[in-house]
């Protein structure tokens, strides 16, 4: 009977994920857009999208009016395009993507922890599950950040070069790895996780303190390359695998006077040195030596030069898969850094590693509902695609309704916010706009052309999935107004779009 019991309540859970979408349960803030409420009688979903056959599209429009993934069908015509027009040309392919993501870091996994277990259930689902956004990209902490609630290595007190008393922390046991494991556990695509270290231990560095203006110890520079390994050994022993490294998060912290983020600080050739002697052969010689090394990890501002001049050491260089990129100076930095930054390594790729929005002008951290901050993600990510991104990955994928925890009060904003004693959370607009890349455009999709001739800020990026021979178009509409665009793809025709005000479309045919 009991096991009878079983499988009956086995089959229900079942289907009450796959019966059709969830609305979103709509509140204004205030703050020029909406959110989505989730609670225990309600949370939103969105199923994946079922091929339709020519002449058809899909598209799928979420606005600052409140539409969430409002499904649609259209059918391309034979008539000729007139007005604003967007070409889509499959034929002409460039980079492959990676795919799109968050951060687990210890503040995610408190937040989490403070809902009960079916909210954790619906916030984890909402990221990475089939009828959630799909998630395919995890970054992980080597330690702790400015998001934990207190500074901490995995090797603090005395001096240990033989890294003797190294061991993962209680935060990666309780706020990480469980989450990190539902999070795999929930994506039918394959999770692919890197890990970034923001400091090393106090004793490794010259000014003896996590943040502040350090290098690390000469002395210490095989020993920081040996903690990397001890860090994935602690959890490939937890059977969590890495596709990817990078050499450190944000280098250059070191340089902002009175900076409390701990970080270690590289210039660029003590840094080659570093990948050239210690850190490169210490990784290709371990049992992960097969995963991606990526460098920079740090603003576009420095594009590339920074790059060029750590990658003047050719040994260096050949460790170096990829280069990681944040956005926090994207403001002022043109997005054509990174193709000068491709065009100078064209054999490495190129991902966004971090984002988020800060207070602004006296608003924030939080902000609930601000259309204007998912936009600001979705125009990044579009420009960071057509100038030879593979990827986007976010900051803290939870927060509370502080904008922490974060133990120097570095607060900021992100997708989802929590409401623990409401016992409910919330999806910002910026989860959204994530979500009209993570759902629509799966690895390994390709980014292929679009020739632009519009009136109006519309940004625009397309991609073929080979999967399925379908073609994804991401079309961000930043006007206050509707906008008319021909789109002409052909082999298919023309589909004729009103973009409403303030949107982002995705557009789905094959």
């Amino acid at each position: 009977m009991m096991l009878k019991l079983y499988f009956l309540l086995t089959f229900f859970v079942a289907v009450s994920y796959c019966q059709d979408d969830q609305e979103c349960l709509s509140r204004d803030y205030g703050y020029g857009g909406t959110v989505c409420v989730c609670n225990s009688d309600h949370c939103d979903t969105i199923a994946r999208p079922d091929k339709v056959d020519q002449p058809q599209y899909l598209i799928y429009t979420s606005n600052k009016a409140g539409l969430r993934f409002h499904k649609d069908v259209g059918e391309f015509t034979t008539s000729d395009s007139s007005g604003n027009q967007i070409v889509i040309n499959p034929d002409q392919q460039y980079q492959e993507i990676f795919g799109w993501g968050g951060a687990f870091t210890d503040a995610t996994g408190i937040n989490i922890a403070s809902l009960d277990e079916a909210l954790q259930e619906k916030l984890l689902r909402s990221y990475f599950a089939e009828d959630g956004i799909e998630y395919n990209v995890g970054r992980v902490p080597i330690g702790g950040t400015d998001f934990s609630t207190h500074g901490y290595s995995y090797d603090d007190g005395e001096e240990d070069l033989e890294l003797a008393n190294f061991a993962i922390a209680d935060e990666d046991f309780q706020y990480k790895i469980p989450y990190i494991k539902k999070g795999i556990e929930l994506s039918e695509s394959k999770l692919e996780l890197f890990a970034s270290a923001w400091t090393a231990p106090k004793w490794m560095k010259t000014n003896g303190e996590y943040a502040g203006f350090g290098y690390l110890k000469e002395e210490a520079y095989q020993t920081w390359a040996d903690y990397f390994v001890k860090f994935l050994d602690g959890y490939q022993d937890e059977d969590i695998h890495f596709w990817g490294i990078t050499t450190g998060n944000e280098p250059h912290t070191i340089l902002v006077p009175g900076n409390k983020i701990n970080t270690v600080g590289w210039n660029a050739t003590e840094l080659g040195k570093w990948i050239q002697n210690n850190l490169g052969p210490t990784i290709r010689t371990s049992d992960y030596w097969d995963i991606q090394i990526m460098v920079h990890d740090d603003q576009r501002l420095f594009l590339p030069a920074f790059v060029d001049s750590v990658l003047e050491n050719q040994t260096a260089a050949d460790y170096i898969d990829g280069i990681a990129v944040h956005w926090y100076t994207d403001f002022f930095t043109p997005p054509s850094y990174l193709t000068d930054t491709h065009d100078h390594f064209p054999s490495k790729f190129i991902i966004s590693t971090e984002a988020c929005n800060e207070v602004e002008a006296g608003i924030g951290p939080v902000v609930l509902g601000s259309w204007d901050r998912g936009e600001l993600y979705s125009k990044d990510i579009l420009e960071v695609v057509t100038n030879w991104g593979v990827g986007w990955v976010d900051w803290n994928m939870v927060l509370d309704e502080a904008g922490g925890p974060t133990y120097i009060n570095n607060t900021v904003d992100a997708p989802i916010i929590v409401n623990a004693t409401g016992g409910e959370f919330y999806k910002q607009p910026m989860f959204y706009h994530m979500g009209h890349f993570s759902k629509f455009v799966p690895r390994p999709a390709v980014r292929v052309e679009t020739v632009t001739n519009v009136t109006g800020d519309v940004v625009v990026a397309a991609f073929h999935k080979p999967s399925d021979d379908g073609i994804v178009v991401v079309l961000l509409n930043k006007e206050e107004s509707v906008v008319p665009i021909s789109l002409v793809d052909e082999t298919r025709g023309t589909a004729q779009l009103e973009l409403s005000e303030k949107s982002i479309t995705t557009i789905l045919y094959w």
